[in-house]
């Protein structure tokens, strides 16, 4: 059995990148544990029309429903320090925020734990475990810089949700699909949603 992998969700823009990116890591085998912060829950319905409510016990059926799954997703309260993704005895598979908003980035390189969230994330840094942050924000200041370079040389990388152009991609589905085969690719999982430099895209 392969590690479960954390995905997190925050308050930025862009919740159809996590939301893609859960999808596609269940459809790959991979189990899942999702932190949703209420900004993140918030910022997805308003982005995606959908309707994933507060109360904890609702939101895990909705949210196994609507990805037609069961047991292989966990889903944790962000308050919830008694999960097992709070502490490095838990073995995991790596950690992705997709999007993460510069708040929790700047709390996280600060060594802040106030939510699960980041102290999953600081659980991972110090293990020396995969962490990705997918940094929703433009422009960028000089203190949302600074906090980056602290955490790509904590050992996280920074993949802020760049659009490519190369595969020819002819809907907002394609652009997201490819992004969010590169996060695949950066958590070693096989995929064949990009298409690689130098390959044929497909009409």
């Amino acid at each position: 059995m392969k590690p479960r992998i954390i995905v997190a969700i925050t308050g930025a823009s862009g919740a159809i990148f996590g939301v893609e990116l859960v999808a596609q890591l269940l459809s790959h085998g991979r189990e899942v544990d999702l932190l949703l912060s209420d900004c993140g829950r918030q910022v997805l319905n308003f982005e995606l029309g959908l309707h994933w409510p507060q109360e904890k016990s609702l939101l895990l059926q909705t949210v196994r429903d609507y990805f037609e799954i069961g047991e292989e997703l966990r889903l944790f309260a962000p308050d919830d320090f008694f999960a097992p993704v709070a502490s490095g005895s838990a073995l995991g598979g790596g950690m992705i925020i997709c999007p993460c908003s510069m708040g929790t980035l700047g709390r996280i390189a600060g060594g802040m734990s106030s939510s699960l969230i980041e102290r999953a994330a600081d659980v991972a840094l110090k293990e020396k475990r995969p962490l990705i942050l997918v940094a929703r924000e433009t422009p960028l200041s000089a203190i949302h810089l600074e906090n980056m370079l602290t955490l790509s040389r904590a050992g996280a990388e920074i993949v802020p949700p760049v659009p490519a152009f190369y595969h020819h991609p002819k809907s907002i589905d394609d652009l997201v699909r490819h992004f969010v085969g590169r996060l695949l690719d950066r958590l070693g999982v096989e995929n064949s949603l990009v298409t690689r430099w130098g390959e044929k895209h497909t009409d």
